[in-house]
């Protein structure tokens, strides 16, 4: 009876049967291997449970991946960092998954059709090139995000320098960081715009004082006050946590028309030089004048009156 039906429709068993078989097969197949790559890329972005003691748990996709966080940072920023990361790292393999299996199914279709795929192959070649090419700033900033998220170059909390905006990364993207400048503002940066970036937040950063004294004044009297005073203070629990290496006395910065510059430098933890660079400036300040180091103000200023103003 079939083989009458296939006779009397001019088809054969090859194409009502067979040929659809194998393409639900395969789409069967590509849906399967889709869902588990999809599933275990998400069990890779989500952290495990904590381990060896550490603070933050770290996604099981980062772990081969080089992390620049500074050790000091608080747990929820942290974490929003790493999840941050995962996901967008996650984001693009399992849309590289979905489209490496699609491609493979429309090729498989396409055999199984007895259809010339070289043509297609040519002509997707020539629309890839159009759409590249008209596309092309989204495809710098997707690229420059991807970068830029494996090398790890910086994240969410991290207080980075891009040239026209200056802040805490907020959110990082394939395309877009947003960046939160002191003012408030929130600035929406391309990736593929940024050909610099400055992180105050990895290794280490420097507290820079600039202290300047009137040409009256005792240089080398200057310069032990202050490094004393220096010294003193970054041994208090308020900057100890801080404080990287002991505070240095580099001298005589700059010789101007009415005043000495002397430079001194302290080592820290990142994000932190600029708390610290304002509590050393009160302290050496007091110190100056205790020891009647003055100021280069042009009409004198009295002894004392920083302190006493401060505590108006």
């Amino acid at each position: 009876m079939s083989d009458l039906a296939f006779e009397l429709t001019g088809t054969g068993r090859d194409w009502l049967i067979d040929r659809p078989v194998h393409i639900a097969i395969y789409v069967a197949l590509a849906v399967a291997v889709r869902f588990l790559l999809h599933r275990m890329i998400d069990r890779m972005t989500k952290p495990r449970a904590k381990r060896d003691n550490a603070r933050v748990p770290t996604p099981a996709l980062l772990k081969p991946l080089r992390e620049k966080a500074q050790d000091s940072m608080r747990d929820s920023t942290l974490r929003e960092r790493r999840r941050q990361r995962a996901g967008t790292i996650g984001s693009v393999l399992k849309s590289t998954v979905s489209f490496a299996v699609l491609i493979w199914l429309i090729l498989q279709t396409l055999a199984i059709l007895g259809i010339n795929v070289a043509p297609f192959i040519a002509s997707a070649g020539i629309v890839g090139v159009a759409l590249g090419f008209g596309a092309q700033n989204l495809v710098r900033d997707f690229l420059s995000g991807l970068f830029m998220m494996f090398e790890d170059q910086y994240g969410v909390g991290d207080i980075i320098d891009i040239g026209e905006a200056v802040g805490t990364v907020e959110t990082v993207g394939l395309r877009v960081t947003t960046v939160r400048d002191k003012f408030g503002t929130l600035w929406y940066c391309r990736n593929g715009e940024i050909s610099r970036v400055g992180n105050y937040s990895q290794g280490y950063a420097i507290a820079l004082l600039m202290l300047p004294i009137s040409y009256t004044s005792d240089v080398d009297l200057a310069c032990t006050v202050a490094l004393a005073a220096a010294n003193a203070a970054v041994e208090e629990d308020e900057l100890s946590p801080h404080i990287l290496e002991a505070p240095e006395m580099l001298g005589v910065d700059d010789v101007s028309s009415d005043a000495v510059t002397l430079r001194l430098t302290v080592k820290v933890r990142p994000n932190t030089q600029w708390s610290v660079q304002r509590e050393l400036h009160r302290r050496i300040l007091k110190a100056f004048d205790d020891e009647g180091i003055s100021a280069p103000y042009p009409t004198g200023r009295p002894f004392g009156a920083a302190v006493s103003d401060a505590a108006r």
